[in-house]
């Protein structure tokens, strides 16, 4: 019983198969140049795609250079723009003496001396200054 169930089902998927195969015929042969026309078009989308990528690209960028003249005018230090860039890390003042290898009095100076030089009240405030100057990204 159940092999006659297998093989009626394959009779009638066959059947399906064929008649569904048919059907795409009549339809290519009524609409072969709507067919022709949608891939030549298809074609012409992706090449203008390419073509387009490969002409105007990504811009290339350009290279940071911290605002050397906001740096000299501000006139901080070498060590004073280390400070900050720690600063911008959200590094606290005992984390920026361990890895500067300074003291925690030195470090605190430098950040005092930062917000003094950049009219911050506080470290975010002078983070943010730093990045309208164009000192940090």
């Amino acid at each position: 019983m159940a092999a006659r169930i297998l093989v009626y089902g394959a009779l009638l998927a066959a059947g399906t198969l064929l008649l569904q195969w048919l059907d795409y015929q009549r339809l290519v042969r009524g609409h072969a140049g709507d067919f022709y026309i949608f891939l030549i078009a298809a074609g012409f989308l992706a090449l203008g795609v390419y073509v387009g990528a490969k002409l105007i690209g990504r811009p290339i960028p350009r290279a940071f250079d911290g605002n050397p003249q906001a740096v000299a005018t501000l006139g901080l230090s070498p060590r004073e723009l280390e400070v900050l860039r720690e600063l911008l890390a959200g590094r606290s003042n005992q984390e920026i003496a361990d890895r500067l290898g300074v003291s925690l009095n030195t470090v605190k100076t430098h950040v005092a001396r930062l917000l003094e030089k950049l009219g911050a009240k506080r470290r975010g405030d002078a983070v943010a200054r730093a990045r309208e100057l164009g000192i940090l990204r």
